[in-house]
């Protein structure tokens, strides 16, 4: 019986067959019940059979889209299932990537299915607007650059997504975020379009609801990235953004974060992490307008100084309360805010900072200590240079680099600023009261103390000073004459440069920390560069050349950074030494050469151009994220250095082979110093030049005097030769004259003989003529009175007619004067008589014309109906006459292949021939 049954029980299904026959069904029906009922059956599939279900339903689900667009539920169902295939189970059998790619490419290639989904944001619906958000955001994933394509020509599409931001659901907000976020990063197009769809205030508007910066969370610093994306390398969209005024606020933003920090409860620890992302992204985005070269960089830097932005910047730097990285980001947008401004540079210098006191500075109150230290307003630059050069844990090493860097802004590019500093930092160190942070007594009078307790407050010391004197020839020259030691009372006289030299060599042989001898090395390779007298300096000291020597022999991957940088310095001091330094050009290269070798110099600048540091300095993190565990930062040197050290290494390198003799002149002050090499190599090329013209010349001169001395015998060849003709020319010539004369007198003869002849031919010939002509001339006088005879006798008979005639015509005219008056009076009677019958046969004539109108439109009509008519019996008796004529050939075909022909036909043939010959005795008849 079970056996029965289960025998008459209906086949199992797979989940293939299934998932086919919803499909079918999706697609052949035509009840929208149906319809929901297939989608929610392979909406039951989509997690586990993405592929299966895509390549079956994909398109009748995007068609059933377009159609229930005004279901609510099925079109839910429909978002849910596409969104199900884009995000299947993991554990799913036909889970893959490439299921994502083929969805979006199959959305995508289709402009109208990407408007479609944006059509849903008009519906005011919950789960329409955020399932379409998150389709069109999954899309984008698997096809970016085609998806923002198709937003962006799609109608009213950027639109759309944009009114997102004011929807008071934050799912459907946050969404609209990401959404917006994800299809801005790199098109300029979309960015514009978006920032004028009145974006900022939109997003400002979300920030503010959810509590600013402080209180707000992950939706502000979405918020934040999106505004990056607008903005970033957009300078059209910064135009826009400063000029409607939303740069006020960015100052406000940050004044609520600094009051609410200083509030008397402060953050809860909790919102603390947010906070400080959010305050991170909003720095980053003042960043980005203030793009170094950028075309709107100054407008930028302006707007914010003039709107306090500038202020409320620095007042987070200086304040401990803050994060390391905030107030490290704060100091680096305060550098890119004032660099490369000269006028911003001198307001900067004017502003007044709050910073705490030092380090063991507490203050005691009634002997006991207050937990808070003071706060002392101070100038900026002085809170800078404490911030940057005061020893301080290394978790501020941020902070200390980023200050070093506002520092280096504040310089760049105002040499005014750059004197001023030096001569504020010489002043300093030459006065009894030896100033804290004054990088001269820092480099030169304390460095013992600082080398191995916090060898980075030197380094930053000697990046600044490299700074105030690289490609600065006045600071240079207003450093140069720094000096210890009075001579005239006998003391040594140890300049700048020789100090920075000692110190040094001692920490190299001390074996402290490397980067205080890379801060060295820094300084000194930046000063001597292109400066003759610097490098004079630096020789006056015989014993600095061979100490540099050591240096650079030394061993050791600790000692590859140091030992480049020290043949780098000596390469530069062979390049810009001459042979009056105290040193000769001449006698440093022997020492270079024998002490040191060419292979070992070239090889360690090699390596220390080839060394990670150097070579991946612009991706490799320069801060404390670069520290080891229970290390310094691995940060060595400065950008702009090494900058220095990767353009001029070819040239250093190349040093060594330069003859001692040929020095390098450098223009300063407009005053050459040194001999030029381009100089002695235009003149020496000028020289090898002439020579090779001047054997060219010679050359020259030995051929065309051989070719001289050849025309010269071939000259008195031709003259000797000419001669001789000349002579036999002459004999043959008179030769000729005699047989000449000769000749002539025989032609004058006979011509003398001839004229006679003629003259009496001539003679006869004449009076015949005259005697002709005297007899032509007797008839013509003879004709002549004939001929006169006969006309006076023809003029009488004409004046006798003519009379006659005149008779004749007078009496002829007075008769017909009375037939004249006669006809006249008859012609006047039946004129008027005529006038009447003329009237009445114009008005017949004019009926008749009338009728004559009408019934010639009825005859034209007449005449098109019967030519319409005899145009078709013409052209079926064209097809008669060809179907006639088709049938006689077949039948003369039939005939010639003796094939038997019906009666009917041959009567009717007969016929046909009985007419037809009728015809032709009627035409001979005719």
């Amino acid at each position: 019986m079970f056996k029965l049954l289960e025998s008459q029980a209906p086949a199992k299904q797979n989940a293939e067959n299934t998932i086919t026959t919803l499909s079918g069904r999706l697609q052949s029906a035509t009840l929208l019940e149906d319809r929901r009922a297939a989608i929610l059956g392979l909406r039951s599939f989509a997690k586990l059979y993405p592929a299966s279900v895509a390549s079956g339903a994909l398109k009748n689900l995007i068609s059933s889209l377009n159609k229930d667009v005004d279901d609510v539920d099925t079109t839910k169902v429909i978002l849910e299932t596409l969104l199900m295939l884009f995000n299947p189970d993991e554990s799913s059998p036909e889970a893959s990537d490439d299921i994502a790619l083929w969805l979006a490419d199959e959305f995508t290639q289709r402009q109208e299915n990407i408007t479609a989904l944006l059509d849903l944001l008009d519906s005011p619906e919950f789960f329409s607007r955020l399932y379409s958000l998150q389709l069109i955001s999954a899309i984008s994933t698997a096809r970016p650059e085609r998806t923002q394509e198709c937003v962006y020509t799609a109608p009213l599409g950027v639109s759309r997504l944009v009114a997102i931001l004011e929807d008071k659901r934050e799912a459907v907000r946050s969404e609209g975020l990401l959404l917006l976020t994800a299809l801005t990063p790199s098109s300029p197009d979309l960015q514009k379009l978006v920032a004028f769809e009145n974006a900022f205030d939109r997003i400002f508007g979300i920030i503010d609801k959810e509590g600013g910066l402080t209180n707000g969370g992950i939706t502000v610093q979405d918020c934040l990235s999106l505004l990056s994306n607008l903005l970033r390398l957009n300078v059209s969209n910064q135009s826009y953004f400063r000029e409607t005024g939303w740069v006020k606020r960015f100052t406000k933003l940050l004044s609520e974060a600094v009051h609410e920090q200083d509030a008397p409860d402060g953050i809860a620890d909790w919102a603390r992490p947010q906070r400080d992302k959010n305050l991170w992204g909003l720095l980053v985005v003042l960043q980005l307008f203030l793009v170094r070269g950028s075309v709107g960089t100054q407008a930028n830097q302006l707007s914010f100084w003039q709107t306090g932005t500038l202020t409320q910047i620095l007042d987070i730097a200086f304040r401990e309360s803050f994060d390391v990285s905030i107030r490290a980001e704060a100091l680096s947008t305060a550098a890119d805010l004032i660099r490369s401004n000269p006028g911003l540079q001198e307001g900067f210098a004017q502003l007044d900072v709050f910073s705490t006191g030092k380090e063991g500075e507490v203050p005691q109150i009634n002997g006991e200590v207050n937990g808070k230290r003071p706060q002392i307003k101070v100038n900026v630059i002085s809170g800078l240079l404490d911030l940057a050069l005061t020893q301080s844990s290394i978790n501020t090493f941020d902070v200390r680099l980023a200050a070093c860097n506002c520092l280096k802004a504040y310089l760049c590019g105002h040499a005014a600023i750059r004197l001023h500093f030096v001569r504020r930092a010489i002043e300093g160190y030459m006065s009894d009261d030896h100033e804290a942070d004054n990088i001269l007594t820092i480099l030169i009078g304390d460095s013992d103390k600082c080398r191995g307790v916090d060898p980075y407050r030197l380094w930053i010391a000697a990046v600044l000073l490299f700074h105030l004197l690289y490609e600065d020839l006045d600071t240079k020259n207003l450093a140069i004459g720094v000096a210890e030691g009075d001579a005239e009372k006998g003391e040594e006289v140890i300049t700048c440069i020789q100090a920075l030299s000692a110190n040094l060599i001692s920490g190299e042989r001390n074996d402290e920390d490397p980067r205080a001898s890379i801060g060295y090395l820094m300084i000194l390779c930046g000063w001597l560069f292109e400066d003759h007298d610097a490098v004079n300096d630096f020789l006056g000291e015989g014993s600095n050349v061979q100490s540099i020597v050591q240096l650079v022999t030394q061993n050791g991957p600790s000692k590859t950074l140091v030992s480049g940088l020290c043949a780098l310095l000596l390469g530069i001091v062979y390049e810009f030494s001459t042979k009056d330094s105290p040193i000769p050009r001449a006698t440093l290269h022997q020492i270079l050469i024998s002490r040191l070798g060419r292979e070992q110099y070239v090889n360690r600048i090699t390596k220390l151009r080839e060394s990670t540091t150097v070579r991946d300095f612009e991706v490799l993190p320069q801060g404390l994220y670069s520290a080891a565990p229970g290390d310094l930062p691995q940060v060595f040197f400065d950008r702009t250095f090494v900058d220095f050290l990767k353009d001029n290494f070819s040239r250093i390198t190349r040093a060594i082979d330069r003859p001692p003799g040929i020095e390098v002149a450098v223009v300063a002050n407009g005053v050459q110093k040194g001999v030029s090499r381009e100089l002695v190599d235009s003149l020496k090329s000028q020289v090898d030049s002439g020579a090779q013209k001047l054997q060219r010349l010679e050359s020259d001169i030995l051929t065309l005097e051989r070719k001289l001395a050849q025309e010269q015998a071939d000259h008195r060849k031709a003259k000797d030769s000419a001669t001789a003709e000349l002579s036999r020319i002459k004999n043959i010539n008179n030769a000729l004259q005699r047989n000449h004369e000769d000749d002539m007198q025989r032609t004058i003869q006979e011509h003398q003989l001839t004229q006679s002849e003629n003259h009496r031919a001539h003679e006869a010939t004449l009076q015949d003529l005259q005697h002709q002509m005297q007899k032509q001339r007797d008839e013509a006088e003879a004709d002549a009175t004939r001929i006169h005879a006969r006309n006076e006798a023809e003029v009488n008979d004409l004046k006798a007619t003519i009379d006659s005639l005149r008779s004749e015509l007078d009496k002829t005219s007075k008769e017909h004067v009375q037939d004249l008056q006669t006809a006249h009076e008859d012609y006047s009677t039946k004129t008027s008589s005529l006038e009447a019958r003329l009237q009445r046969a114009e008005d017949k004539a004019h009926d008749a014309d009338a009728r004559a109108i009408r019934l010639q439109g009825d005859l034209d009509n007449k005449e098109a109906a019967r030519k319409s008519a005899q145009a078709e019996l013409d052209d079926m008796l064209i097809v008669l006459g060809d179907i006639e004529e088709k049938r006689s050939r077949d039948k003369k075909r039939l005939k010639e292949l003796n094939e038997p022909i019906s009666d009917g036909e041959e009567g009717e043939e007969h016929e046909i021939d009985e007419e037809d010959e009728p015809s032709k005795e009627d035409n001979d008849v005719d």
